[in-house]
């Protein structure tokens, strides 16, 4: 059991790189630090996008609409560390 809690601490905290890379991204492109047009940095961006966006559109559907501020990726990395939290406390009690 411990091994299965273990890897899907791993698989949360390979979401919550993602997310945060795509969250920095989004700033670096906004602000022209990167060009969207090339190709290297469309690849990655698109890639993001096309797995995140799902996700976000899911949580965008019960979210207020706030104008321009998305605050999707924020509840997603809050749900990701209270998946993280629920996980690790169930672990410590399964080690008694």
């Amino acid at each position: 059991m411990m091994s299965l809690i273990q890897i899907l601490l791993m698989i949360l905290s390979i979401a919550k790189f993602i997310v945060f890379a795509h969250v920095i991204m989004s700033w670096l492109i906004n602000f022209n630090v990167l060009n969207p047009n090339q190709p290297l940095v469309w690849q990655i961006w698109n890639g993001l996008s096309r797995l995140l966006d799902p996700i976000y559109s899911r949580i965008r559907s019960f979210l207020p609409n706030m104008g321009g501020l998305d605050l999707s990726p924020i509840v997603l990395l809050v749900a990701i560390f209270a998946l993280e939290i629920i996980l690790t406390n169930n672990a410590r009690s399964l080690a008694y």
